[in-house]
């Protein structure tokens, strides 16, 4: 081969040469960049917080999803469980700072009759029960004197459930809980309904589906007769721009939470390519047109990830239920395996401004020991 040939072959064999180690750095940067650690949510360290009882028979098999409402500067929880009679209940319990349980009610304290005790199908695919009340979301309107209380009523079939308790009476312990009244419509399947904390244009709103819309009823009081119906519809398919992570929306998780930019909502999907795995995601509603979504997370912000909800009933579930401001702080309550009671938690304005700045939350461990 000729020498000029032989030299310029050289010459362009280090320039490609030169080329890769170029594109190897910048590919090494954009992957650190990438997995840059953004610590949002912190899942507690001493996680499960509420796990079912060996002491008490209504709760000693599954003790899951939370609903939460902070009073008097405490959180109060109602729980799910179910136990060896397979029906479920709802327990009580409260924690001063949100993390560690002071007060657990040793008997349930609100139970959804049922008229048969018999296997049904869609009661124990929805955790594990013959039936009774499933997953509360409480919630107090504009400072009210009520707490009303959406649920999933199982007997033959899922309903949504809506009944309420006087202030006064559940912060004494006197569970005088109204009758429940049905307020979806029967022989349809329908979970996740919740009631949002203020009256929006002078009305009680109810968001009880996400997809293939979200839908918003407006009503003038919650006075059910039993007899009126919420009409709502659901597709597990995404439907819109707004869906980025989802394969599969279920539903949405606590009453929303109100924000500067708008209302902050939890729900759960299936991720793309990890199909049977409850995850949460987080979006903006418009405040005054609440069917409006705004922004949301490009990623979810909770996975199953932990031992806790990788072993249980339902392995690789975590949904979401409840979740309150407290001193600044995001707690998000979350059942896990659909077993145990679990909580993350973040600086609310962090979340905030990661959300509307689009950042991809990630999780980190940290230990939270007991103030003396």
């Amino acid at each position: 081969m000729p020498r000029k040939k032989a030299k310029k072959k050289k010459v362009q064999k280090r320039k490609k040469t030169k080329i890769q180690a170029k594109r190897k750095v910048k590919k090494k940067k954009k992957k650190l960049k990438r997995e840059k650690v953004f610590e949002l949510l912190i899942k507690h360290e001493e996680n499960p917080i509420i796990s079912p009882s060996s002491e008490n028979e209504w709760e000693n098999w599954q003790t899951f999803n939370p609903g939460v409402i902070l009073l008097k500067d405490k959180i109060h929880f109602l729980y799910r469980a179910i136990g060896s009679d397979g029906i479920s209940r709802l327990g009580y319990a409260s924690s001063s700072d949100g993390f560690f349980i002071e007060e657990r009610s040793p008997s349930p304290v609100y139970e959804h009759k049922t008229n048969s005790l018999s296997f049904c199908y869609f009661s124990f695919a929805s955790g594990g029960s013959f039936g009774g009340a499933e997953d509360p979301r409480p919630v107090r309107v504009d400072e009210e004197d009520v707490i009303y209380m959406t649920y999933t009523a199982c007997s033959s079939e899922l309903r949504i459930a809506l009944t309420s308790i006087k202030v006064k009476d559940f912060l004494n312990k006197k569970w005088h809980w109204k009758k429940p009244v049905l307020i979806s419509p029967p022989n349809e399947v329908h979970k996740n309904w919740v009631i949002f904390p203020e009256k929006i244009n002078g009305h009680y709103a109810i968001l009880h589906s996400l997809n293939p819309k979200i839908l918003v009823d407006f009503f003038e009081d919650l006075n059910f007769d039993g007899k009126t119906f919420i009409r709502s519809y659901y597709h597990p398919q995404p439907q819109g721009k707004h869906w980025i992570w989802e394969a599969k929306v279920r539903g949405v998780g606590p009453p929303p939470i109100k924000t500067k930019y708008g209302w902050l909502i939890f729900y759960h999907a299936e991720e793309k390519g990890d199909l049977g795995r409850y995850k949460v995601g987080a979006m903006l509603l418009d405040l005054k047109s609440p069917s409006k979504p705004l922004i949301s997370f490009k990623q979810p912000i909770l996975r199953p990830e932990e031992d806790y909800e990788n072993n249980g009933f339902k392995p690789g579930v975590v949904y979401a239920s409840g979740a309150v401001v407290k001193n600044n702080q995001l707690l998000i309550y979350y059942g896990a395996a659909d077993s145990y009671v679990c909580v993350a938690y973040a600086d609310f304005d962090e979340f905030l401004e990661a959300l509307i700045k689009e950042k991809k939350p990630k999780l980190r461990k940290k230990v939270l020991k007991r103030k003396k």
